[in-house]
């Protein structure tokens, strides 16, 4: 497997297909390269796709220092990614956790992004809801490091937000758990703790998203109600921003209904390649409900 060497000294292991137009895609904490699958058979079609085991994920290496794990690092990491191989500007697409380091990046690193898009982000973010997260987290944590992630896969993968999955794609939901119980123990356990615990909340990052001009698409399904709050926020703030709710559809919606994320998707970064996505007209939030200003 091809790999990259970050500045700190972490193996990231890769995988590509398909030749074009960047597109690099981060994996949620429950997720890895492979919960990508149904978009790399569907994008490399007409762009070249990059999809990367985050640290703490075999076989990327897993430092065992909870130094190493932190929101700038997931940052930094994606950041790494590109510049390595030569893909910058690039689209990037993140699900939960690598949607949080997406929309980092575009703050952080905003000339080595095309475009972003942020699935299934906003878990702990909610005004008054960081010190449940955190208690929540830290108890998800310590029972991954008593139990051993392929114990613990079977309780953290029936979350509620991930039930209609198995409603609707048993099949598809089975291969997501024995995905998910294959994860290392200490990978999760400090990725969980350092990554997950520590990152801001989105609502902290307002001035830097209203300052940020890079198309953006926010995506939620309409059954992981963690990110409905949040991705409202998001498209108040960022100016170059749309939201799609996705129906019937819980926090893995790639993996749930990817004919239509990948629809949308590529909907999405065809606007933004053919120089057509524009910022939200101002008038638009003037806070009439019905009438405008008459046009000159």
């Amino acid at each position: 497997m091809p790999t990259i060497t970050t500045a700190d000294g972490v193996a990231l292991q890769y995988e590509e297909a398909g030749t074009g137009t960047p597109l690099v895609f981060v994996h949620e904490f429950a997720g890895d390269a492979r919960a990508w699958e149904p978009q790399l058979r569907f994008f490399a079609r007409r762009y070249r796709c990059i999809a990367f085991n985050a640290r703490g994920y075999p076989p990327s290496a897993v430092p065992h220092e909870p130094s190493a794990y932190s929101q700038d690092r997931a940052t930094d990491d994606i950041a790494e990614v590109i510049q390595q191989l030569g893909l910058a500007p690039a689209h990037v697409v993140g699900l939960s956790m690598g949607a949080f380091a997406t929309l980092h990046l575009g703050l952080r690193y905003p000339h080595l992004a095309r475009s972003l898009t942020a699935a299934g982000v906003g878990y702990g973010a909610q005004p008054g809801k960081q010190a449940q997260f955190r208690a929540e987290v830290d108890a998800t944590a310590d029972r991954i490091a008593a139990e051993g992630m392929w114990k613990m896969a079977r309780t953290y993968g029936r979350g509620p937000t991930r039930l209609v999955f198995e409603e609707k794609d048993p099949r598809g939901y089975a291969e997501f758990m024995s995905q998910l119980s294959e994860h290392d123990t200490d990978g999760a356990v400090l990725t969980m703790r350092g990554c997950q615990r520590e990152r801001p909340s989105l609502f902290e990052l307002e001035a830097g998203f209203r300052a940020m001009k890079l198309p953006t698409l926010v995506i939620c399904g309409d059954e992981d109600d963690p990110t409905l709050e949040p991705g409202l926020f998001l498209k108040r703030t960022i100016s170059t921003s749309a939201l799609l709710v996705m129906p019937r559809c819980g926090h893995t919606m790639n993996l749930e209904d990817p004919d239509a994320f990948n629809r949308a998707v590529l909907d999405f970064i065809t606007w933004v390649d053919a120089g057509r996505w524009w910022e939200r007209n101002p008038e638009t939030l003037a806070g009439s409900i019905i009438a405008g200003k008459p046009k000159d």
